[in-house]
């Protein structure tokens, strides 16, 4: 058994444990620290911006294993995700993408379930309704007109917006495609600094889109890189790639990739800011490795053999996967319920410094799973075995 089909094998059998433990609730975070232990003691009953992930994580079993326990689970999860919309809970953000993708429309791409693909078109009109025509972008967080966030954009958003991408396709429908569009290349100007670093947030007159600055919500400071927000825009501009085929997107991707590489410390898990001072007590963040994986293997699929940055990108995602394998994932330990350990949330908040994940969880079994099967597109657009 290879490493990745291993750690595969780990995370299935402790996601079968925690369908029973997890109920109807859903995952955040741990907040036991020392790397994190148990989700349990900190679920929610969908109403976090995060709850996709676990419906997400669901769905990867299922496809992986064929196993109607995860499936089962999974479709409860939709369901879920259903009423959330109707009944318009905690939805006054623009992380309508991460939710959907994973629960709805993961479910239509594997079974062609028609209510999920019309559940997964509401959401795409939820997460266009952030759109603001002034201001030519998606508020990420608050109403429209809110004093400090009317006119704030964060680069998690390029993650967002393959659902637009998919609704156009779908409908036929450009208002998706082109708002999509619209906010990424926005992103790519505002977002993505000249060093191929980035800023998490950055701010626009609400009446016009005029500029204003960048700055962080998560980070060191406000010239530093959040790592997760880097692992993101890897991520994000690949994924505007495979939609548009846009090659200033692919460049960005690869921009963003060597940069994150370059920086990788001895065993290849990223701290938590490229800027904060390490040492013995500097928080790593897993779930950023995990997320710059998943979003490198998605860059790997979209470049030619041929290509100069071809290898250094591969040496530097397997580099980076065996780090969380041999690591920081949880191997062997069922006392922890999550796949890999010491991902952080809000380290300057001391909100979950060093603990779960379960969006780490997710783009990490994601990764392993692009990289022991070769699939090429999770949810997005779904690939097949190369």
């Amino acid at each position: 058994m290879s490493l990745w089909a291993g750690a595969i094998e780990d995370a299935l059998a402790k996601t079968r444990s925690n369908i029973g433990k997890f109920g109807d609730q859903f995952p955040h975070v741990s907040t036991d620290g020392e790397g994190g232990s148990r989700y349990s003691t900190n679920l929610n009953p969908n109403i976090d911006w995060t709850d996709g992930f676990w419906s997400g994580i669901l769905w990867l079993a299922y496809e992986y294993s064929g196993d109607e326990a995860y499936r089962s689970a999974a479709a409860r999860t939709v369901e879920s995700f259903r009423q959330r919309l109707a009944n318009g809970v905690a939805l006054d953000h623009h992380d309508i993408g991460f939710l959907y993708s994973l629960s709805a429309k993961a479910q239509w791409m594997l079974e062609k379930d028609e209510s999920a693909r019309q559940l997964t078109l509401a959401a795409a009109d939820k997460l266009m309704s952030r759109f603001r025509e002034k201001g030519q972008y998606i508020q990420a967080w608050g109403p429209e007109g809110d004093p400090v966030n009317g006119g704030r954009i964060i680069i998690d958003c390029m993650l967002n917006l393959p659902l637009l991408y998919w609704a156009h396709q779908q409908t036929g429908d450009d208002r998706y495609r082109r708002t999509a569009v619209v906010h990424a290349d926005k992103s790519r100007r505002f977002l993505v600094r000249g060093d191929d670093s980035s800023y998490h947030t950055f701010h626009f007159n609400p009446e016009n889109g005029a500029p204003i600055g960048g700055d962080t919500h998560q980070g060191y400071t406000n010239g530093s890189t959040w790592t997760r927000g880097q692992a993101w825009g890897i991520y994000g501009f690949a994924l505007s790639y495979r939609y548009t085929k846009d090659p200033l997107y692919l460049e960005t991707s690869k921009r963003l990739a060597k940069y994150f590489l370059a920086r990788l410390p001895e065993d290849a898990v990223v701290y938590w800011d490229f800027n904060a001072p390490v040492n013995a007590g500097t928080y790593r963040d897993s779930s950023a490795s995990a997320i710059a994986s998943a979003g490198i293997l998605e860059l790997l699929g979209h470049l030619d053999a041929s290509d100069a940055d071809r290898a250094l990108l591969e040496e530097g995602v397997r580099r980076s996967m065996k780090g969380l394998v041999e690591h920081y994932s949880t191997i062997g330990d069922d006392s922890r319920e999550g796949f890999i350990k010491r991902g952080s949330y809000h380290v300057l908040g001391n909100f979950s410094p060093d603990d779960l994940t379960i969006w780490g969880d997710y783009y990490y079994l994601e990764a392993l799973m692009r990289l022991e099967r070769g699939i090429t597109g999770y949810w997005y657009e779904k690939g097949t075995a190369s």
